[in-house]
Parts: C-alpha cells; sequence; structure tokens
C-alpha cells in the first residue's frame, strides 16, 4: 500500500500512512492483475438502477449516473441505455452493511462504493453505500466522482498505479474543477474497447490530461520546499517527494497528504522551529501541522506585512540557521524575521544585489545541503550562499534522478 501511494516503504503503520488507509476510496483490491481481457462482448450496455436507498433524490442520482457513462462512451464504441424494470447487464443500487456479496460496507466514510469486472451474475454489478452523505457539488462524497470510477471497473478495468488517473484506488474530489478522463484512463479502455471514431477531434478540443513526468525536459515546478528530510516538487495538483532512505523519487496527489492545501500552488516552505508547514497560492495562505489545518486558515498574505501592491508570491525560502524566511516577487526580495513576526524594515530589495546571478522572476527556491536552488521555467540554478553566486545551471528536474540533457553543465567561475 506504501508503494501504491508513494509513501516511505517502510512496512510501520506511520502517520502518513494511517492518513492514506482513512481517505475514501474504492473497495476493489489495489492487486488485482491487470492486463487480462475482461471485458464485454457487445457494443451496447444496459443498465438498472435497482434501489435508491439513500436521501439523494432519485431524478439527482439518475443524471449523475448519465453523465458518468458519458465520459466513457465519449472515448470508446459503447453505447449505454438505461432499463427501468427488464433485466440489465449492470444493475446499480445503495446498500448498508452487509449485503451478501462478500464486501460489507463500513458505515459512513472509509470504503464509498465496489464493483464488480464483467461476467455473469453479479458481473458489472455496482454498489454504492448508502450511509454515505452523497452530494452533487463540490463537497462531500460527490457521486458523480465515484460513479465514473466504479464505471470503469464495471468495464473491466483494474485500479490504476497513476496518481492523476480515475481509476486511481483513491477518489479523487477536485473542488471547483471539471472531472476528466486522465489520459492513462482513456489508453486502458480503449485497449479493451478501442476508439469512439469521434475521439480524436474531440480529443484536439479537449486533450486528456497527463499526470506529469519527472523526467520531462520541458518540466517546471510551482513551488519546492523541505519537509524534514525530504525535499518535495510540486508540480498542478501533483507532487514529487525526494527522500534519502526512498529507492525511488515517486509522484503522489498533494490530497493524500493535505486535502486542504489547494493545487497549483505560488509558494510553500517548513518553518521547522515552529514546526509547521506554509502553502501560498494568489493573496492566500494555509497553515499546516502534522497533516492538519490550523484553526481560522486560510489566512491574506498581509499577514506578513505586505503592501496592497504585492497579491501574490513568487517563491519562498526559509533559511533555518538564520531563522528568516525570504520572499520573493517579481525583481524584489523580502526577508521576513521568523523570530520576531515582523518583516524587516530594509525589505523589500533587488533580487539582483542580494542574489547575483539569480534570474527573476523565480518559480521556486530551497535550501538544500547548504546549497540554495532555484527554479524558473525548465531551468536550476545551484547557487552558493557562501561565495555568492550560481556554480551551476541544470535541467529543473536534475534533483528527480533524472539525466535529462540540454548541453553542458554550465560553470559560472569568477562572480561575486
Amino acid at each position: 500500500m506504501q508503494h501504491f501511494f508513494g509513501l516511505r516503504q517502510s512496512g510501520e503503520l506511520t502517520g502518513e500512512t494511517l492518513a492514506a488507509m482513512r481517505r475514501p476510496r474504492c473497495g476493489l483490491s489495489d492487486v488485482e492483475p491487470f492486463g487480462e481481457t475482461i471485458r464485454w462482448r457487445n457494443r451496447t450496455l444496459t443498465y438498472r438502477i435497482s434501489t435508491y436507498r439513500s436521501a439523494a433524490r432519485p431524478s439527482l442520482v439518475r443524471r449523475a449516473f448519465r453523465a458518468a457513462w458519458k465520459l466513457w462512451a465519449e472515448v470508446t464504441p459503447i453505447r449505454f441505455q438505461r432499463r427501468s424494470r427488464r433485466e440489465a447487464d449492470i444493475v446499480i443500487s445503495f446498500h448498508r452493511g452487509d449485503h451478501e456479496d462478500g464486501a460489507p460496507f463500513d458505515g459512513e466514510g472509509g470504503v464509498l462504493a465496489h464493483a464488480f469486472l464483467p461476467g455473469a451474475g453479479i458481473g458489472g454489478d455496482v454498489h454504492f453505500d448508502a450511509e454515505e452523505d452523497w452530494t452533487f457539488n463540490a463537497t462531500g462524497f460527490n457521486l458523480f466522482a465515484v460513479a465514473v470510477h466504479e464505471f470503469g471497473h464495471a468495464l473491466g478495468l483494474t485500479h490504476s498505479a497513476d496518481p492523476g488517473a480515475i481509476m486511481y484506488p483513491a477518489y479523487n474530489f477536485i473542488p471547483q474543477a471539471e472531472l476528466q478522463l486522465s489520459y492513462r484512463d482513456v489508453k486502458d479502455v480503449q485497449h479493451l474497447y478501442g476508439l469512439n471514431p469521434n475521439f480524436e477531434e474531440m480529443s484536439l478540443k479537449r486533450p486528456p490530461p497527463k499526470t506529469p513526468n519527472k523526467c520531462d525536459p520541458g518540466l517546471s515546478f510551482d513551488a519546492v520546499t523541505g519537509m524534514q528530510q525530504e525535499i518535495l516538487f510540486f508540480k498542478d495538483r501533483f507532487m514529487w517527494r525526494m527522500h534519502p532512505l526512498f529507492e525511488e523519487t515517486g509522484i503522489t496527489l498533494m490530497n493524500g497528504l493535505w486535502t486542504e492545501v489547494p493545487p497549483f500552488l505560488d509558494a510553500a516552505y517548513e518553518n521547522v522551529e515552529m514546526n509547521k508547514m506554509l502553502f501560498f497560492k494568489g493573496s492566500q495562505y494555509w497553515a499546516i501541522r502534522q497533516l492538519k489545518l490550523l484553526e481560522d486558515y486560510p489566512r491574506n498574505i498581509s499577514d506578513f506585512s505586505f503592501p496592497p501592491r504585492i497579491q501574490a508570491i513568487d517563491a519562498a525560502l526559509h533559511i533555518r540557521v538564520a531563522l528568516l524566511t525570504v520572499f520573493f516577487t517579481g525583481h524584489e526580495c523580502w526577508r521576513y524575521n521568523e523570530k520576531q513576526g515582523r518583516m524587516e524594515d530594509s525589505s523589500p530589495q533587488p533580487i539582483a544585489q542580494h542574489w547575483p546571478g539569480v534570474p527573476t522572476p523565480l518559480d521556486a527556491a530551497v535550501e538544500y545541503e547548504g546549497f540554495v536552488y532555484f527554479f524558473k521555467g525548465i531551468m536550476q540554478y545551484k547557487y552558493d550562499p557562501k561565495l555568492k553566486y550560481v556554480i551551476s545551471t541544470r535541467p529543473a528536474n536534475d534533483l528527480l534522478d533524472c539525466k535529462v540533457e540540454l548541453g553542458n553543465e554550465i560553470q559560472n567561475q569568477g562572480q561575486g
């Protein structure tokens, strides 16, 4: 499980492992073999909703299921028809606790639903936990989002190790975002059923999103920060965790650790002395301690005494020895004294004056093994704070076990 969720594979029940276990998820096993050809042979599939044991209005339930089937129909030649009374290929129902299929529900939270792979009898059927507070908006457990995942199982898909996929075992509830099948989901279901004749035209207008590849030479980062012994690299709603005890730097979802932290961050840093992580997006920031959002957050970045003209920051660099955090905005840098809880009177100052050779505006910054790493676009700048100059320039993802060649390493000698 730790491998599947991008956690350190310690074999111990750590706090992060417990948090992953508590995430709302599908009841199908993560070790179902993928690659076996388990699929329906007919190209028109029928479904029937046999029970509505839920507080949700039947009309809203039907609408959510119709929309969920539509996502799979858009990328395959399969058509789905709802039946009211006659027998159907796929029977959808709501149940409480033990419902005599060998997989009892656990009440509110935890396992929200499960489905069976195609086949006779119960094959293809989908069961939802009737004790959940099902919603049809950006809050709570969205029935449409869960249905898309479970219907994928009903079509023959097993769980995906791609955290950006709909078929990832933990449900991805993305507030205010339109749910979309990922590139991996589309490829996997088309492997079973082939392409929708209109798929190519549709994908040009709205291509399926790909999970970022850490070795993509065009990769850039939204934010980079330390976290205890780790370095975290953020991109969209994903992050890579680099740890000295990790065999590889794997990708995982941000909300796998922090459900309240938004995607597409501007900056982040760890305040070790106060045992908290701070995340910045636009004019707001979030403070997390022990994986939980602190009370009264998010708050406005004006707490740091930024003037009204500063509505977002580009990067944040926490210098532990000095109990100082440097914020970067455009071509300026601001020094915030963490011990005194105030911005230094000399702020702001030109970045070119205090960090010669560092390009602006920045994407991210982090202190690591005595050096400061700055990130801008697809490039990383390794800065020696003692000599006060950039000692090397490499691809942005150079620290992520990737050998991306953008030409020879640039050695900047004699500067400062």
